[in-house]
């Protein structure tokens, strides 16, 4: 039902690839079978949407696009067919769309279209239409409720204290939450993060430590890496060298290492560290790849077959990983804010975009957050 929506509301929109966003007034999405409306509360600013935007990866979108990515927001209007969620519920949105009678049809919600034919369409006719708005149509099975008492209620009460502000970091965590279910992370095992000092990859940090996880965070910026030492006692930190030999003997130094998450951005292609962290890896290791390298890769062959080492690409998460997430962060086992490292480097609105892919551009370290509030 389409309870007090009001007639129009503001949506940032990008007409082409290459064009600003402009700030439009449109008509307030409507829920339809299979959906709610949600107002936005709060979105982490997407680091490469700029990039997206202007064309210049190999991501894709339909036009015009509202683009967005995962939300914290409350049920503003439910669809006949809603049977848990409730108007004024608090919940967070997942940007991992799949088709609900194909689900190898995948996109990127509010900002890639996937790389079929299929998906592209199935982008274009539903869900062209992002967080970077008021209000947002979402899909069912993408809108999770969250325990806003446990959560934002006083300590004092048995709650944990957040703002609405610091839930806003649980979707980047996701992602490498993800990855690391992907290989069966248990607790009190060792795991490398590499690198570990970008945003997606702090929040791997983050999210293996809150499974119990001793982490080895390693990278090139000693600065944060200290920082992450700092912050949490079960981190230990290597820096990547450059030198093979040396960077895996230091990485063994604190092993055995059980597991190794790798988020290398393309711009890693030709970086030491993939070699240094397989050869690190003990007897039955497992490794998960979840960055983005556009170039192939020579492996330690004989190292992964001698070694019987698993290797497991990983896109995104599966829809199990989202439940068991929101449950640890209401466990309190996983720290968000300032309790996990967290930094809030500014707040904009929508009519702010310019100052805010600035500040986005500047802010790109583990545990920094830049947020959109509609």
């Amino acid at each position: 039902m389409a309870q007090n929506l009001p007639e129009t509301m503001k949506a940032l929109v990008c007409q082409e690839v290459g064009q600003p966003l402009q700030l439009t007034t449109v008509p307030t999405p409507r829920p339809t079978p299979g959906s709610v409306v949600v107002k936005v509360l709060a979105v982490q600013s997407q680091r490469s949407l700029a990039a997206i935007i202007a064309g210049k990866t190999p991501f894709t979108f339909p036009k015009p696009l509202t683009p967005g990515n995962s939300a914290i927001g409350r049920v503003a209007a439910t669809g006949q067919d809603t049977t848990s969620l409730a108007i004024g519920q608090l919940v967070m949105l997942d940007t991992f769309v799949r088709a609900r009678d194909n689900t190898d049809i995948q996109i990127l919600w509010g900002f890639s279209d996937g790389f079929t034919p299929q998906s592209k369409k199935f982008m274009a006719d539903n869900w062209a239409m992002g967080s970077y708005a008021e209000y947002v149509r979402a899909p069912l099975e993408n809108t999770w409720a969250l325990d806003e008492k446990r959560l934002c209620g006083s300590p004092s009460g048995g709650g944990l204290g957040y703002t609405i502000d610091d839930l806003a970091s649980l979707p980047e965590i996701l992602i490498p939450y993800g990855g690391l279910r992907g290989i069966n992370l248990q607790p009190g095992e060792t795991i490398v993060i590499a690198p570990a000092t970008g945003g997606f990859s702090g929040a791997a940090v983050f999210a293996a430590l809150a499974m119990g996880a001793t982490v080895v965070a390693m990278g090139r910026n000693a600065k944060v890496l200290q920082k992450l030492k700092d912050q949490f006692p079960r981190v230990r930190t290597v820096v990547n060298t450059g030198d093979v030999q040396a960077d895996t003997a230091a990485l063994r130094a604190l092993g055995p290492i059980d597991a190794y998450l790798d988020l290398s951005p393309p711009q890693a292609s030709a970086s030491t560290h993939i070699r240094s962290c397989f050869l690190a890896l003990r007897q039955y290791g497992r490794a998960s790849l979840m960055g983005f390298i556009p170039t192939d890769l020579a492996l330690p062959y004989s190292h992964a077959m001698g070694n019987n080492l698993t290797i497991r690409g990983q896109f995104m998460y599966e829809r199990a990983d989202v439940k068991s997430l929101i449950r640890l962060a209401e466990s309190g086992q996983l720290k968000l804010g300032s309790a996990g490292c967290y930094e809030q480097c500014g707040k904009y609105r929508l009519d702010e975009m310019e100052e805010c892919f600035k500040k986005t551009e500047a802010c790109q370290e583990a545990g920094q957050v830049v947020l959109i509030t509609p």
